[in-house]
């Protein structure tokens, strides 16, 4: 899919930078990390979702000429640099954690490496991008745990901070686990399911309910849910959607799918009632669906109180991420490239989770060969390799007396950094959602329960390879004694 250009999607800051650079003929080759510093929604993990939108974006990266007459009329830029941006495209490389992947604090999600000009102007959108998508991938994923393999359903178009947040809301929603999404534009776009049944307003148009439900039976015989909450649940709703689903029956014309939504009151004990008065009327098989303000930790109450729903729709908690409505992405320079040398770059700070980790790195992930389950996450430079039937020892980068060891041959490795442009070409091809979802899916099984509670989850170790920890701490040092004389 392509996006519509968004080169000025950037702060300006960023360009008038770019413009520094450019007069004082600065442009080396340097190394940009983007990476968090803390789950969202007090989660144990986190999932990467937006990649796609980061290839369209810089696949679409150029100035066009009203761009170039913007900057002008802004009596900021020269006309010797805006020159430069009406030839400007992306020649760099990008290396990035594949969309679905489970992901932890500080280590890299997406690594640029590209002349510092490019390097710069990108930063905003792609954390833009990446931040959004990931938080709602993150939130989803959370939901669904709560629903224990019940359908979840992305209802929150409505309710999310405008169109673009509402279309690609929703994608990382079902990339996180929804089964599909009530936005249809979305559907469309990403080929995901489209979902729904009616509203309020749908029954209050008719003389009276029982009307609603036949016409919408009739209209929708394939796949028939009643929102039976409009007037009296128990007393008007209920009796009218057994009454329909009856003749339905008796006519030899019952639906494939078929149940009822409740959308307000006590649910879980709305949907106790329901069930026993739909199982006394012959239809243990219709599915109850509720909505109504639903997020992880009532939906794990529910559950937790015998609630008799079995399909779940998620709307404004979800699109918002209310809880936590930020991802905290950032984009920090690790390295600058001096001949055929990466020179490490490193970010001080008082708070010792703002010191960044210098130079040009991977991440590796390491999982008990036996169980499959995750052990720890190794960030290492760029040029170290490990062998699996090698001894491995991981150490806490702030901790450095909690250590693991790890026997030859009792865990495997997986590199999670990918090639995604070269030299400005793209050399990868994004899936389709539902395969990425189907990956999620996959990647999540990789956690222990104990890290995917949704509350106080077990921490997934993130540790240094003795290479970058010895170079951060040179660095250290290095900084600390000059900044003493």
């Amino acid at each position: 899919m392509g996006r519509e250009n968004l080169t000025l999607l950037t702060d300006f800051y960023e360009l008038t930078m770019m413009q520094g650079y450019y007069k004082n003929k600065t442009n080396e080759t340097v190394v940009f990390d983007v990476f968090y510093r803390n789950n969202p929604s007090g989660s144990g993990y986190s999932i990467c979702a937006g990649l796609e939108q980061v290839i369209d974006y810089i696949k679409n990266l150029c100035f066009m000429e009203e761009d170039i007459s913007y900057l002008r009329s802004l009596g900021m830029f020269e006309e010797d640099f805006l020159e430069y941006l009406k030839g400007f495209h992306f020649t760099g490389d990008i290396y990035a954690v594949e969309e679905g992947t489970v992901v932890f604090p500080m280590e890299p999600l997406l690594k640029v490496i590209a002349p510092i000009m490019e390097a710069q102007l990108i930063e905003t959108a792609i954390l833009n991008i990446i931040n959004h998508q990931s938080l709602i991938a993150t939130k989803a994923s959370r939901v669904c745990y709560a629903a224990k393999g019940e359908p979840v359903m992305e209802f929150g178009l409505r309710r999310a901070q405008g169109p673009d947040a509402g279309i690609y809301g929703a994608r990382a929603a079902v990339i996180g686990g929804c089964v599909g999404t009530s936005n249809v534009l979305t559907a469309k776009m990403f080929d995901v399911p489209a979902l729904g049944t009616h509203a309020h307003s749908w029954i209050m148009s008719f003389e009276d309910e029982i009307t609603a439900f036949r016409e919408y039976a009739q209209l929708y015989p394939q796949n028939t849910t009643l929102l039976v909450d409009t007037y009296d649940t128990l007393r008007s709703g209920m009796p009218n959607a057994i009454k329909v689903f009856s003749e339905l029956k008796e006519a030899g014309k019952m639906p494939l799918k078929y149940g009822i939504r409740l959308d307000s009151g006590d649910l879980a004990y709305l949907s106790k009632k329901a069930r026993k008065m739909l199982n006394e009327a012959g239809f243990p098989d219709a599915v109850i669906v509720a909505s109504s303000d639903l997020d992880e930790y009532l939906i794990d109450s529910l559950k937790t109180q015998g609630a008799a729903i079995n399909s779940w729709g998620v709307g404004t908690n979800l699109i918002t991420s209310k809880d936590c409505p930020a991802f905290g992405g950032v984009y920090k320079l690790a390295a600058i490239k001096k001949g055929n040398e990466f020179i490490p770059k490193i970010k001080l700070s008082e708070n010792q989770w703002k010191i960044t980790n210098p130079g040009n790195k991977t991440i590796y992930r390491i999982y008990d060969k036996e169980t499959g389950k995750i052990k720890a996450d190794l960030i290492s430079m760029a040029y170290e390799v490990y062998k699996e039937e090698y001894p491995l020892k991981i150490f806490d980068p702030m901790a450095t007396w909690k250590k693991t060891y790890l026997k030859g041959g009792s865990y495997t490795l997986r590199e999670l950094l990918v090639p995604i442009f070269a030299g400005g070409k793209c050399v990868y091809e994004s899936p389709n959602v539902m395969d990425i979802r189907a990956y999620c899916q996959r990647e999540l099984d990789t956690l222990w329960d104990e890290t995917r509670r949704l509350v106080n989850p077990h921490d997934v170790y993130v540790d240094l390879s003795n290479d970058l920890y010895q170079l951060k701490h040179s660095l250290l040092d290095t900084i600390n004694v000059a900044g003493n004389n």
